[in-house]
């Protein structure tokens, strides 16, 4: 399972002209999920996710959380966070979990940032969306749960 985290300032995700997400201060999550994702490897990326303390504290250091601050997370899936380029100019997407094994997953990642007491927003599964941010910082982290964390 893979995770771009972006800090933002604000975000949000419309499909077919509808509003479905939108946060203030927190995290844009584009999460991609991989043939051989499991339920814990959800559970533990969005628990990593929770434990990030890249917000400033009192002295301007990267030292607290989203819970810290009051930040929400918008989570958006995107299966192409598993394309290979390495050959030739279209990327093979062949490590992408099909819809039926990762949409459960992206719902149980969702799910675990919820019962960690965050609000959560999300964009709509399978579906085109127009995604909008203002990253802050900025502050782009990549996250994968087959690496250790």
């Amino acid at each position: 399972m893979r995770a771009v985290v972006q800090r933002v300032s604000s975000a949000s995700v419309v499909v077919a002209g509808e509003t479905t997400g939108q946060i203030g201060r927190g995290f844009l999550v584009l999460l991609g999920i991989g043939v051989g994702d499991s339920e814990a490897d959800a559970v533990a990326l969005a628990q990593k996710i929770v434990g990030l303390r890249v917000f400033d504290d009192s002295d301007g250091k990267m030292n607290l959380s989203l819970a810290d601050v009051g930040g929400a997370v918008l989570a958006v899936s995107q299966f192409t966070l598993f394309g290979d380029c390495r050959k030739g100019r279209r990327p093979s997407f062949v490590e992408a979990a099909r819809p039926e094994q990762a949409e459960p997953l992206y719902r149980t990642f969702v799910a675990e940032l919820r019962g960690q007491g965050l609000r959560v927003e999300t964009g709509v599964f399978q579906a085109h969306m127009d995604v909008s941010l203002v990253n802050d910082g900025p502050v782009t982290l990549l996250l994968d749960s087959r690496r250790a964390f």
